[in-house]
């Protein structure tokens, strides 16, 4: 049987503190499983979280089932995102003021392949279009070796799927993020990529 369709509800600046916990807990079950593979902390989730509430110019979209989160995508300009997301752009040559940051774009496995990933595109791209100034959309990716011992045989990626929707990769964009993995003792660093588009209404 498939599962009832989701409704979709965008939340806008600190209208998002009042889903932080349920983000929080979607995000930590989500990126348990590969590539990323994170062990989480609801701590550092609300933390996290908060940079999107902090900004007047972010929003977040919940996919909903009787008003459970099952899904969940934020965007916020990343002229109001942290030192540690603008520092690779900005060594780029390239203005935070002009880039609309994608953050995570999180489904439970079994509301995948119902279009809500497209959707979740076209909601952030829209909202990066009402942004003065904004020309190029971003959001960055997890790299793991190919030889990783945890990499599932059946694990495709999204690059197709991202390519799809315009965006490039841009290897001269690294931001490195620590967390702990499920079977690491500490944290260590993973370099995330990132990956770009022009907003076509806006490109010079």
């Amino acid at each position: 049987m498939s599962p009832t369709p989701p409704t979709i509800r965008v939340l806008h600046g600190a209208q998002i503190l009042t889903a932080l916990d349920a983000l929080a807990a979607l995000r930590i079950r989500v990126f348990r499983d590969w590539p990323y593979l994170y062990d989480g902390d609801l701590a550092y989730e609300r933390k996290y979280l908060t940079t999107y509430a902090a900004s007047s110019r972010a929003c977040c979209a919940l996919a909903e089932v009787d008003g459970l989160a099952v899904g969940a995508t934020t965007a916020v300009p990343l002229a109001d995102e942290t030192a540690e997301v603008q520092a690779p752009f900005l060594a780029a040559g390239i203005d935070p003021a002009t880039v609309c940051y994608f953050g995570e774009s999180v489904l439970l496995p079994e509301y995948r392949g119902l279009g809500l990933g497209h959707r979740f595109f076209d909601l952030r791209e829209a909202a990066a279009a009402a942004v003065p100034g904004i020309t190029h959309t971003a959001f960055c990716a997890v790299e793991r070796p190919a030889d990783h011992p945890r990499r599932p045989a059946d694990y495709r990626p999204l690059d197709a799927f991202w390519r799809a929707r315009g965006y490039a990769p841009r290897p001269e964009l690294t931001s490195w993020f620590h967390w702990k993995d499920l079977d690491e003792p500490e944290e260590t660093a993973k370099p995330m990529r990132y990956w770009m588009r022009a907003l076509p209404e806006r490109a010079p």
